[in-house]
């Protein structure tokens, strides 16, 4: 298997000086996302905007924290799903913690990419072009306007950057294990920095998920564009069926804080997980036909091969089929509202790894 690189090493190279010297001026004196520009030592807030084209325009909101001293620029992003509440308020939160005259390097945070979904409570989507705000990047500048805002989020948020850190939790209808991904592209060194991002992150139950960044599918979520551009990646969830709950707000607001600790952009001790429970890409349930689906297990289960999860009816009650699963693993997500149509996710099951296995391209 592929050895990780040891952590002390991985984040000597993510926090290693930025150049400067007295003859170089310093590239980031101001940096500006959007209409937001902060200089050393200040917080600005602002927004990108994408104006109207075929359809209606939008508005990103935008907080950029330029630390007082050279150092890594990190983006927070949330809300690409805008039901995704516990992600999204996280990055609120979190935009007040950072002292900006007390940081090295500078933080983007981009808390709400999906306002439509957001103010209309729409999950998954973008209701006003129908398309999934985590599954179109590289974006379209002449695009719909999912397209659009991901093109303006590409330049100006993520081609910038030095690490990525994509903040997701349950939406409306997902009762979910808060976990973290492992996402590897298969460069040892990438791949070795996003795992010590991973551990130092703090949740348990990590998910490792393999990507082949030479096929353009892989390319079209926010982590796997940005792993094609050479950034350092890290995604974590947490939050469940539209709540925020102190405790799953608490897991994303310290593992960020966490994450910026051991990048050294701030005075924060790290112990990185030392038993992590790693997980496999997770074996995902779906609706063969409309109904409703009524759990019968909760989120962090842990199950065997044939254990019934839940059961299906009718629009009248009469039972329709068990949802069994097929594997042994962890319950990640189960659907925690009884609304199913053909192809919802029912449940999600993680099989855990004995031994993480060495990086397979996908196919």
């Amino acid at each position: 298997m592929m050895r990780p690189v040891p952590f002390c090493l991985v984040l000597a190279v993510l926090t290693a000086p930025a150049g400067l010297s007295a003859q170089q001026p310093d590239a980031r004196a101001t940096v500006t996302v959007g209409t937001a520009s902060a200089r050393r030592g200040q917080v600005a807030y602002g927004a990108i905007n994408i104006p109207a084209a075929m359809d209606s325009a939008t508005s990103l909101p935008i907080a950029v924290v330029n630390g007082a001293r050279a150092g890594p620029v990190v983006a927070l992003v949330a809300g690409s799903h805008g039901t995704e509440y516990t992600s999204i308020v996280a990055l609120t939160r979190i935009i007040g913690q950072l002292d900006p005259k007390t940081i090295s390097g500078t933080v983007i945070v981009a808390p709400l990419l999906n306002v439509a979904s957001f103010t209309q409570m729409t999950v998954h989507l973008n209701p006003v072009d129908a398309k999934s705000m985590n599954g179109q990047y590289p974006g379209d500048p002449a695009g719909t306007q999912t397209q659009r805002a991901l093109a303006a989020v590409a330049d100006q948020v993520v081609k910038p950057v030095d690490v990525v850190i994509d903040l997701h939790g349950g939406d409306l209808d997902e009762d979910l294990r808060p976990y973290s991904y492992w996402f590897r592209g298969g460069q040892p060194a990438q791949d070795s920095a996003s795992r010590a991002l991973a551990l130092a992150f703090g949740l348990d139950h990590i998910i490792v998920r393999d990507f082949d960044l030479g096929d353009v599918a892989s390319r079209r979520n926010l982590g796997g564009y940005a792993m094609s551009l050479g950034k350092t990646v890290l995604v974590a969830e947490a939050g469940r069926s539209g709540t925020v709950e102190p405790e799953d707000l608490r897991l994303l607001t310290d593992g960020v804080l966490n994450v910026l600790g051991a990048l050294r952009m701030i005075d924060r001790p790290v112990r990185p997980v030392e038993h992590p429970v790693w997980l496999d890409a997770s074996t995902r349930l779906a609706a063969d036909s409309a109904g409703m689906f009524f759990a019968m297990v909760g989120r962090g289960a842990t199950v065997a091969a044939g254990a019934v999860l839940g059961y299906t009816t009718d629009y009248v009650g009469r039972r329709t089929g068990e949802v069994r699963s097929p594997t042994a693993g962890v319950v990640t997500f189960i659907r925690g509202v009884p609304s199913m149509w053909k192809g919802a996710t029912l449940a999600v099951i993680g099989r855990v790894l004995a031994e993480v296995p060495p990086y397979r391209k996908p196919g």
